[in-house]
Order: C-alpha cells, then sequence, then structure tokens
C-alpha cells in the first residue's frame, strides 16, 4: 500500500529515509530548513575532515569515486559524494529546501485527516540547540568582557570570517572532542606561541591517531564477530553470557592493546592526559575522534595549552578555574561543548506528552525500539539520533528496516515487548558507557545490532563466507548491499 511519508531533515538519514522509502513505492517529502545540502552539511557536521575510515563511510550500493584517494577525505570530498548520491537516485526532488517543520501534532478522528501516514524525523543530533553550561548568577558569560560563541556558530562562518575572528585574540576553546581539537589548530595556526591557546577539559578521552594501533587495523579488533563474543550483548541467552564472561580476558587486552598504542604515540603520559576509563567504554559510548595530525607537537611547542577543569566560571577578564587562584584571562571564549539532541527532539512535537515520551526519564537512555521506534508514538520513526562508530552505514541499515517495516515485510511486537527489548539495552548501556548511557551508541556491537534488524526482515544475518571469515572478518557496508 502507498504511503505518504513526512521526513524531517536532508541529512544523511533523511537522504536514505527517502530513497529506501521510494524504493518500496512510498512517496516522501523531505523538509528541510536549509536552502541546499551544502548547508544541511555545514550547519550539522563540524569538521575539516572524515572521522570514520572511507570503507565504512559510504553508501552500500554507491562506492567512493576512484578519485578519492584518501582514507579520511575532507568536508568538500564528503559533500560532493553525498550531492552524487542524491543525484543518481533522484532524491533532489522530492526535498523542500528552506522549509521548517515547526512541530508534528497528533490529531484525533474528529479533526481533518492527516496528510502524511507516516512521519520520520531525521534532524540528527549534532545541532541545532547548543549544549551551553550552566552557571551560578553573576559568574557567567554576562559577566565577560570578552566575546563568548558556541563552536556551532564558529562552524557556520566561512574561512575568512573564522580567521579574522580569532586572529590576534587570546582564545579559551571548552570542551576536548574534535571540534574543540580543530578549532584549537585553527587558533594556533593564527597565533602561534605569541597567543597560545587554551583547552579547557573536564575528561581526558582517548582520541586516537589513526585507525592502525600498532599496525592492525582497529576493525579486526572491534569489528568483526569474534570481537562482540566477548561483550554481553542484550537479550542474550546463557551460552553467549557464558562465552562473553569466559573471553573478559581478551575484551580487557583488545583495550589495553589500543590503549598503549595511544599513550605511545601521543605521548599522553608526558602531558597528564592518559585517561582513567578503558578505551572500551570510550567505543561503547561513541566518544571516539581523531587527533589532528600535530596536535601534541604544537601543545609540547606552547601553541596549545591544556588546564583541566572540572568546573569554571567567568569574570571580567576571562575565565577562572575552580580550585586555581589565577584568572585565565582571555578574549574569546568558544564552548565547544556539543549540543542537546533530547532536547532537539522534544522541541518537535506540539503535545507535551509525546515530548516527555520521546525524552523518556532522564536515568535511562532514549527509548527507541530498535534505536528508530517509540513504542507508545504511532506512525513515527527516528533516525540518525542513536550513534555508531560509522553513523551512515547505521542509518543505512536502519533506513531499509523501516522501509520494509512500511511495506509490510514484519510488523513491530507489542508494546510490552518493544519496551523489555528497551530496557535491555538500557542494561548494556549503563554496563558498558558508564555515565555516558544516555548517548544511545551502538558502537561495539555493530554486529549483533544489524543481526536483529537482518532477522526482523527476513535476511540471513550471516554475511561472510566460510566459519573463519564469519568469525574474524571485519564486517563494513558491503556485507549489506544484498538482502
Amino acid at each position: 500500500m502507498e504511503r505518504k511519508v513526512a521526513i524531517i531533515g536532508a541529512g544523511i538519514s533523511g537522504l536514505l529515509a527517502c530513497k529506501y522509502a521510494l524504493s518500496k513505492g512510498h512517496r516522501p517529502t523531505v523538509f528541510e530548513a536549509q536552502s541546499g545540502l551544502g548547508g544541511v552539511w555545514s550547519k550539522t557536521v563540524e569538521i575539516t575532515k572524515l572521522q570514520t575510515p572511507k570503507p565504512l563511510y559510504q553508501f552500500s550500493d554507491f562506492p567512493w569515486p576512484d578519485s578519492v584517494t584518501e582514507v579520511f577525505p575532507d568536508q568538500n570530498q564528503v559533500l560532493e559524494y553525498i550531492e552524487s548520491y542524491a543525484r543518481q537516485f533522484d532524491l533532489l526532488h522530492h526535498i523542500r529546501f528552506d522549509t521548517k517543520a515547526v512541530s508534528i501534532g497528533y490529531e484525533g478522528a474528529s479533526s481533518e485527516v492527516c496528510q502524511f501516514d507516516f512521519v520520520i524525523i531525521c534532524v540528527g543530533r549534532f545541532s541545532g540547540i547548543p549544549n551551553i553550561p550552566e552557571f551560578p548568577q553573576g559568574k557567567g558569560p554576562e559577566v565577560f568582557q570578552g566575546k563568548v560563541i558556541h563552536s556551532m556558530d564558529y562552524a557556520a562562518m566561512d574561512y575568512a570570517t573564522a580567521k579574522e575572528l580569532i586572529k590576534g585574540k587570546r582564545v579559551a576553546v571548552v570542551g576536548l572532542q574534535k571540534s574543540a581539537l580543530d578549532i584549537a589548530m585553527e587558533c594556533s595556526t593564527a597565533n602561534g606561541m605569541d597567543l597560545p591557546c587554551t583547552v579547557i577539559y573536564r575528561t581526558e578521552h582517548w582520541n586516537i591517531p589513526d585507525y592502525q594501533p600498532w599496525g592492525v587495523p582497529l576493525a579486526y579488533l572491534y569489528l568483526n564477530r569474534f570481537s562482540e563474543l566477548s561483550i554481553h550483548k542484550p537479550g542474550e541467552g546463557p551460552l553467549l553470557s557464558l562465552l562473553a564472561t569466559l573471553l573478559s580476558p581478551v575484551r580487557w587486552a583488545f583495550s589495553k592493546f589500543v590503549e598503549s598504542h595511544v599513550k605511545h604515540k601521543l605521548k599522553l603520559a608526558k602531558f597528564g592526559m592518559v585517561p582513567k576509563h578503558s578505551f572500551l567504554q570510550e567505543l561503547s559510548s561513541c566518544l571516539t575522534s581523531t587527533v589532528p595530525d600535530d596536535f601534541y607537537n604544537r601543545v609540547e611547542k606552547g601553541s596549545i595549552r591544556l588546564k583541566k577543569a572540572p568546573s569554571f566560571s567567568f569574570c571580567k577578564e576571562g575565565i577562572l578555574i575552580d580550585g586555581k587562584t589565577e584568572t585565565l584571562k582571555a578574549d574569546l571564549v568558544i564552548l565547544a561543548t556539543g549540543f542537546n539532541g533530547v532536547k532537539k527532539l522534544q522541541d518537535i512535537f506540539a503535545s507535551p506528552s509525546f515530548q516527555d515520551l520521546i525524552a523518556g526519564s532522564p536515568d535511562k537512555t532514549v527509548p527507541l525500539y530498535r534505536e528508530c521506534i517509540q513504542p507508545r508514538i504511532p506512525q513515527l520513526a527516528v533516525i540518525g539520533f542513536s550513534e555508531s562508530v560509522a553513523n551512515l552505514y547505521t542509518s543505512e541499515m536502519r533506513c531499509r528496516w523501516l522501509a520494509e517495516l512500511l511495506d509490510g515485510t514484519f510488523k513491530l511486537p507489542s508494546i510490552k515487548e518493544m519496551e523489555k527489548d528497551i530496557a535491555e539495552w538500557d542494561e548494556y548501556m549503563k554496563q558498558y558507557s558508564d555515565k555516558n548511557y544516555r548517548r544511545s551508541c551502538i558502537g561495539a556491537l555493530h554486529i549483533w545490532y544489524n543481526d536483529r534488524l537482518c532477522k526482523d526482515m527476513g535476511w540471513n544475518p550471516k554475511r561472510k563466507k566460510g566459519f573463519v571469515a564469519e568469525l574474524f572478518e571485519p564486517y563494513g557496508p558491503m556485507d549489506y548491499a544484498c538482502p
């Protein structure tokens, strides 16, 4: 049965949802507030180059062109790849650019007939609503005589404007994830050692220099079935649980192996930057990012300074780090503190009850069955909120799963069964991600998660040829090119 499907957002997930809805004979309309795909990309991804190796960041039926030889393509190459994909599958004329979806409501039988049969939310979580730290009265940005912006505002500037903003200024960057590191590098390039850029962070992270720890591809350690056997999985039976317990030394050894490489190559101990948590926890929280080339060399030379601060506040001349008496003087503070993805999801809904349902309890993961469906909100799916280490690949699998659901290939379980499954994933996230459980990440269980989707769709989840290959070869997008 043909359905009219509303898709909110024309990022990666929105394009994939559109393509697979079309493949099943439905009529999708994509609502996008930006004026083109270039605007979508620049507003939703703050990168100078791709964070995921190219083999993991590609569409299953649309390989990268031979002209792109880099393992980590830059922003312009990624945009061209995505635009080519949209042109190849004739998606652009289904997108209404410069059209913002203000809210979603659910009308009863006495109201007008709804225009769409199903809504897919593809707004992502790394844009829109910035995470701004809260400060005591009189200790926030309002008392600071300089300028305070969020990394979102910085990323929206063209290169000339951004360079002019930071040139000749004492800049402090708050955060230690990819956006913070990239901005610190740009400040260092602009101002050198005369005006060092200060990076203020709360927690050390296993930001990696490459995807080849001690020469071994990271995919062989974490993206094959053998590695997942060592991890306790949501909904696993007694045998798999026992096997995960017996293989826990392997799980520990893999994590330590990667950690030793990162510590050695980046000289983390020298800079007091060795994290207290494991690399596995970082991966399970989808917090892993690559360190820009030359970052720690610049720390060593003095054009970038690292300051740990469990908390901080503002004063007239700059920043006060708790426990320190000296003021960190600054002219510009850039908050690379991430985004409030849950609030962004909530704000789409007009109904307060739907807002509460989509967000769930603050002490649990966001309640999405298969990381897509809120069991108590009918005719709606969320694609691209839950993370992975290869988001394009994961979003494509979810869109194919959703297309089969809309086509009637399978039916959703009861609300009770879906909520039971969500509770099992919540338990898994708390075990392996600790305080970051709200991030909704499948980073360490890609294959187990995809197995669930494949079984729902009636596909064979085993995609390799032979027992050894099935157990030890890494899984990637091309393994799921065909049903």
